[in-house]
């Protein structure tokens, strides 16, 4: 391959003039290629621990609060106006179900962030957020999430429009830790059930999930 690349650039540097021969003799290698071949990986690996634990800390930051008076009647508007959700006030009082809420979220957020190394329990926390966030979202459809001076819908609320429609992105960001840490959990059982009958085999790092190798 590179015997065919140096004739190849021979050929070009015959047809050039001197002054063209010179640039191409000391020509970097095409940029695009460059770039994709390091910068690329690392910024998609960059992306990766950032979704993974960016959404751990932000479910127990948001969990760590619930166990506060402040956040407790601040999310007590949205859950008693959910057709889904009111019921709980029946059964636990206001802060009774902020702390228990809080105890969900900071146990999905360790779980999540376990992922290097309990990627199938990391791929259970994952699914409980993507249920929690759209639960979330339907509070955009039970509580005034609209703004009526603008004439509701599309129209977002400050307070409570704009604030849940962010819990989108945190949706795509389950979703796709969820997919990736199943993925990486069913690669090393197969991996295991390979060495197990293969002693001397080794498929580190084959057939795993983009950015999943990183880890």
């Amino acid at each position: 391959m590179n015997a065919t690349r140096s004739k190849r650039e021979d050929s070009v540097v015959g047809r050039s003039t001197p002054s063209e021969q010179v640039i191409h003799r000391y020509r970097r290698p095409t940029e695009s290629g460059w770039l994709h071949q390091t910068w690329g990986p690392k910024v998609q690996t960059l992306g990766t621990h950032v979704i993974h634990y960016g959404l751990a800390l932000v479910i127990l930051w948001i969990g760590l609060m619930k166990f506060t008076e402040y956040e407790a009647v601040g999310i007590q508007p949205l859950v008693a106006s959910s057709p889904l959700m009111r019921w709980v006030y029946n059964v636990l009082s206001v802060r009774e179900f902020s702390s228990w809420l809080g105890m969900v979220e900071v146990a999905l957020a360790v779980l999540i962030a376990l992922r290097p190394w309990f990627p199938r329990a990391s791929a259970v926390g994952s699914a409980a957020a993507v249920f929690m966030f759209l639960t979330t979202l339907s509070f955009l459809f039970s509580a005034p999430g609209w703004e009526p001076s603008l004439g509701g819908f599309p129209a977002l609320s400050t307070s409570v429009g704009q604030f849940l429609i962010k819990d989108v992105v945190l949706l795509g960001a389950a979703i796709w830790t969820c997919g990736e840490a199943y993925s990486a959990a069913v690669h090393t059982a197969r991996s295991g059930a390979t060495l197990a009958e293969e002693p001397g085999a080794s498929s580190q790092g084959e057939g795993l999930p983009n950015g999943a190798e990183t880890w």
